[in-house]
């Protein structure tokens, strides 16, 4: 069993672990945030509450490390042959986390969450759940010209507000946006 360090300095199972973060993502399938506790997620997980809040404040810190380890293996996606391809790709990815993954609905519960909360805007401010696997993408499709925030979102922004505001994912056209955004890049200014 692997031993990992829990916020209170005291080692903790990583089975327990994963399975407090496999709880609050069906939990939160099955009943929504507002509607989740950290006495519902330690039922669910099999631990005991005192084990949760050992190594957790809030849902909301649970949740987005659960977010974080999802989105990290669902956004990892494979080189391409072409840079169109590449971006289409990473494109499609991002649509499937966003709209149909439950780390994804995670993270749309916490971006609304965050508009009302200061303690998860602060929380989700602490790792950019998307612009790593974003950067990664960037830096294969031109490793000549380091990705920046602007071109990570230019990347990542039309897809995540077609999915935020409620829009049919299946009506994306990511290759068309993959398309748009390359010719955007264009030649790098001198």
């Amino acid at each position: 069993m692997i031993q990992v360090k829990g916020r209170g300095g005291r080692p903790r199972s990583e089975q327990a672990r994963q399975a407090v973060l496999h709880a609050v993502d069906d939990l939160l399938v099955e009943v929504g945030y507002a509607a989740l506790t950290m006495k519902g997620i330690a039922t669910r997980a099999g631990v005991g509450r005192q084990t949760v809040y050992r190594w957790w404040s809030t849902k909301a810190e649970i949740l987005f490390e659960a977010c974080v380890d999802d989105a990290e293996e669902e956004l990892a996606v494979a080189p391409s042959p072409t840079p169109l391809a590449e971006i289409t790709t990473y494109l499609d990815a991002l649509v499937r986390f966003l709209a149909h993954s439950p780390a994804g609905a995670g993270y749309r519960a916490l971006i609304a969450a965050a508009q009302h909360d200061p303690a998860v805007k602060r929380l989700i401010a602490t790792k950019d759940v998307l612009g790593a696997s974003a950067s990664a993408v960037l830096n294969r499709v031109d490793p000549a010209r380091p990705a920046d925030d602007q071109a990570i979102d230019r990347l990542i922004g039309p897809a995540f507000f077609w999915i935020m505001s409620g829009r049919d994912p299946a009506r994306l056209d990511t290759h068309e946006l993959a398309r748009s955004f390359l010719r955007g890049l264009g030649p790098e200014e001198s």
